[in-house]
This record gives structure tokens, sequence and C-alpha cells, in this order.
């Protein structure tokens, strides 16, 4: 009315935007690098911000510029082109549409932060049902050490000083860590084998002996395999239940079986499955070779009865008596094992954090709804109360909009998350079944957010006095 151009309005608009989103771009940059630390913590990383690389600040400049103009080109071209006439006179800017672009960017918030709410709920449970798996064998109390040095030729003398220490309860000497299944073979034949089984394949694993009682692994049929007191064990081998389900074995002890086309060994024992791959997938067949060659590692059982300080001093000054040149370099099993679904952990967590901070942008997303809803049906409202309606009924009013918004949501991210999380889940054969509940759960925290963040504003604008509402609209 007094002069200005569309032009300068848009500039305005345009300016003001980009202010603020360079603004929003210095604060991000300092909740990056104050909250850097932690995250390279949780994930395992060492990530930097190279304040130095001009092409950070060209990405970062460029970025904020985009942000700007895309939040600002809605109120730059739209409002801008309104007759000012009719703004004067109190008409309305634009026409009331059943989904506009506030109700749509809502919905999409909401959407997002639902999905991610199912999946950190998901993922929470499937780390939790791997967790309770049992693993097979007792792996508390347990570590390893490598084979180096002169360990190999003083071993005997090594285990003979930790039993009569009392720091070692059991000893025995492995292939490899019981959290790794580091050989594979598709050799293995045996008498009554289907032809069409020809490349099953096994875990092979290896040991001196005494390797069910040092493992606590549950032994169902005959012996454990002991080179110190049968010298024919380096013919021996173990099986596990997997192996001796896939051979249907009546009675498997005492059966050879073709380790590879030259070399045939004799069944001693069969004992229980426990998890030494993924604890994700099931347990393959496995076969344990008697020897004392094809062993790397050095698998002790702590005393219980002692402090795990002192078992571990007792055991450092040992192993350096044995082996003076190398350090005592021990790890625990169950720390190793737990290694194993660290990656779904932090997957969870991150999940849980963005879904926190997609919630709160939703949130300020309805909030800014529930505003805008509340200051154009402010003369609406105060008619309402003038003609008799309570509190209640506006809140009601206002609120049954917005909640529609959030269960259209719910319905939108509920078969997108189960597609996602029902895919990630395929990763894993041994995985939860995905329940209604995690859906319900999450459609009832959104819900809950939802309504508390628009019963703020919604409440203040129901109790509004009437007369001053019709007045100022």
């Amino acid at each position: 009315m007094i002069g200005a151009s569309r032009f300068t309005l848009i500039g305005q608009f345009l300016t003001e935007s980009i202010l603020l989103s360079l603004l929003a771009g210095i604060i991000g940059l300092l909740l990056v690098q104050l909250s850097l630390r932690g995250f390279n913590q949780l994930v395992g990383k060492h990530l930097s911000i190279e304040y130095k690389n001009p092409l950070l600040w060209v990405g970062m400049l460029l970025f904020i510029l985009f942000t700007g103009l895309l939040a600002g080109s809605y109120p730059a071209f739209f409002l801008s082109g309104f007759k000012p006439v009719r703004v004067l006179r109190g008409s309305s800017l634009a026409p009331v549409k059943v989904i506009n672009p506030r109700k749509l960017l809502v919905i999409i918030q909401f959407t997002v932060a639902i999905i991610l709410i199912v999946s950190s709920i998901i993922i929470y449970k499937q780390v939790n049902y791997i967790k309770a798996r049992n693993t097979g064998y007792l792996n508390t109390n347990l570590i390893e050490h490598p084979i180096n040095g002169d360990l190999r030729k003083n071993y005997e003398a090594l285990k003979n000083e930790l039993i009569s220490s009392g720091a070692v309860t059991d000893i025995c000497k492995t292939s490899f860590s019981f959290t790794v299944d580091g050989s594979h073979t598709s050799s293995i034949r045996w008498g009554n084998m289907n032809p069409q089984r020809s490349e099953i394949n096994f875990s092979r694993f290896g040991t001196s002996g005494n390797f069910i009682k040092t493992a606590g692994l549950t032994l169902l049929e005959c012996r454990d395999i002991d080179l110190a007191a049968h010298v024919t064990d380096t013919g021996s081998v173990l099986i596990n239940e997997s192996a001796l389900k896939l051979m249907n074995l009546n009675n498997p002890v005492g059966q050879k079986i073709f380790v590879d086309e030259k070399q045939t060994k004799t069944i001693v024992g069969v004992f229980s499955n426990f998890i030494i791959g993924s604890p994700y997938r099931a347990v393959d067949p496995m076969i344990v070779l008697g020897t004392n060659n094809w062993t790397y590692m050095i698998t002790m059982r702590l005393n219980s009865h002692n402090s795990t300080a002192k078992n571990l001093k007792i055991a450092e000054q040992i192993f350096k008596k044995q082996n003076p040149a190398y350090p005592f370099q021990y790890k625990f099993i169950d720390q190793e094992y737990a290694e194993k679904y660290a990656n779904e952990i932090n997957t969870g967590i991150l999940s849980a954090l963005f879904s926190g901070l997609t919630i709160l942008i939703s949130c300020l997303g309805l909030f800014g709804l529930a505003i805008y809803t509340a200051e154009s049906r402010s003369k609406e409202i105060g008619i309402r109360k003038v003609l008799g309606a309570s509190v209640r009924s506006i809140l009601l009013l206002l609120t049954k909009e917005f909640i529609l918004l959030v269960v259209i949501s719910i319905l939108i991210a509920t078969p997108l998350s189960w597609y996602f999380m029902n895919k990630w889940l395929q990763n894993y054969s041994y995985r939860i079944q995905i329940s209604w509940f995690s859906f319900v759960l999450a459609g009832s925290i959104a819900l809950v957010i939802a309504l508390l963040t628009i019963s703020v504003h919604s409440f203040k604008a129901a109790r509004i006095n009437p007369v001053k509402s019709i007045k100022d609209s």
C-alpha cells in the first residue's frame, strides 16, 4: 500500500529466511563439535571436523543458502502475491484445503518419527533376544591367550604351574578362539551319507584335549579328546549335535568318517551345540579334531573361588616365566562374544537418538501449526464461547484435527516400518517375530507426544477472554 514492490517483499522474506538458516547453521556446528566426542565413543570411530578444509565451508554455506531459499520460498512468493485491498479488508488469504503444505509436512514428520520409533523397539528386542540366547558353553571366567614365543614348547610346564597355583582350574590348546568360526570344510564323508549331501559345510576346530571341561560344554556321548592319555587321539574327532542330526548316525561313537580323501578319523564323543560363529544364525555342524600342531590359542578357565584380579596376577607371573619375551595378552571370551552384537546395539542407540530428534522436530512443526490454527480461528473460538461452548469442547475442537494428522501418519508408517524391519531381520536366521505390540507402542508414543504438544497452546486459546478475541480478530 505504501509503495513496496513485490520484488522487494520477496527479497525481504528470503533474506530473513537465509539469516535464520545461517544462525541455525552456526548453532548446529557448535552442537556437532560438542557431541562429536560422545558420538565417536558410541560408534567406535575417530571423526573430526576439518576446519582448515575450504570445501567444508563452501559446502556448509551452500547448504545454508539452499535451506534458507527453500524455507523462505513459500512465504516469499505466496504472501507477496496477495492483493493488499483483500488483506486489509480481512478476507481469507488462501482457500481452505483438506490437505495443505503445513498438514502434509506434519504427516511426513510424524511418519518418519514413528518408523524410527518402531525400528528402535524392534532392534532393542532383537539384541535382547540374542543376549538371552544360550551360548552352549560357560563363557564367564574363560580367558584365552595366543600361542606365541616359547609357549608351544613350554605348554606342559605352563599348564602344570597354572593348575597347581590355583589360578586356573582347566586349560587346553585350541585352534582358534571360542568366538571365531575360523575354518570350514565340505570334504566330510561318512558311511550312510546321502549322495545329494556332498557339499555340506562343516565348522572345523582343533584341540589338544580337555576341550569339553574347559569350555563347560555338555558331553552327550562317550568321552573328550585327550592326547596326553590317548596318543591315538590324533586320529579321533568329536562332533556336535547338529552334525549328529545331519549324519543321522544311530551309534556314532566308534564310527569312521572321512575328513578328506586320504584321512579317516574315529568319532569318540558327541557334545552339545555351542555358538562359535554369529549369534544371529543357527549352529552349523561341527567336528573337533585331536591335534597338537594345529593349535594357536590357549584357553583357560579361571578359578571362580578367587578374585579375577588375583587369578590374572598369578597367571601373568607364570606366563612371563615360561614366555619372557612376550607380554601377557589375555582376552575374556565373554567380552569377545559381546562384541558380536555391538554393532546392533550401536544401531539401536543411534536409531533411538534419531527418533528423539525427529520427534522434537515434528513437535516443533505441530506446535507451530497449533499456534497458526488457534490464531486464525480466534474469532470462531470467541463466538463459540459466547454461545456457551465449554473449554473442554473448544479443546476437543482444536485437537481433533491434529490427532487425525498423527493417525494418518500411523497408518502410513505401520506398513512401511513393517516392510523395512522385516527386511532387516531377514539378515539373521536367529531372530524375533515382529509383533503388533511394537506398532501399538510406537503409535501410542506419537499420539501422547502430539497431545502434550498441542494441548499447551490449545488450552491457552480455549481459556482466552472471548470479548478480547472477537474484538482483536
